[in-house]
């Protein structure tokens, strides 16, 4: 991963002005909602994460580490929208990013990192850096 910010140090609001901390976005198969939207939204507000770098763990995350959970983050995204004079609102289709719910650590080649989910039916991920 790289960084503008020396040594990955910075604020809220420079990760706003360099448009979020993506290096990549690794996209899983869609997931319907629409007959469970109530269930979903209550896991979605208290799952957590762990983030592992070769299989040892190095952060632990939780759901409301996002302004009370991502459904409650894109909530809020949506109310300043619908306020908002000159941006229009979303779209459908449109893919958000809530935030991420564990620190921004670094990464060296060689390096296997994966994530173990808890309290939601969704994969984890594994990535390994060339």
């Amino acid at each position: 991963m790289q960084s503008i910010f020396p040594g990955w140090q910075f604020s809220a609001p420079d990760t706003v002005a360099a448009f979020g901390l993506h290096g990549a976005l690794l996209i899983g198969p869609r997931h319907s909602i629409a007959t469970h939207a109530e269930d979903w939204s209550r896991t979605l507000s208290t799952f957590e994460v762990d983030l592992k770098r070769d299989g040892t763990v190095l952060d632990h995350g939780r759901a409301t580490n996002l302004l009370g959970g991502p459904v409650s983050a894109l909530r809020h995204l949506i109310g300043i929208l619908a306020r908002d004079q000159v941006n229009p609102p979303l779209a459908g289709g449109e893919i958000v990013t809530t935030g991420t719910l564990t620190r921004a650590l670094p990464v060296s080649a060689g390096e296997t990192w994966t994530t173990e989910l808890t309290g939601v039916a969704l994969d984890g991920i594994s990535v390994r850096f060339a």
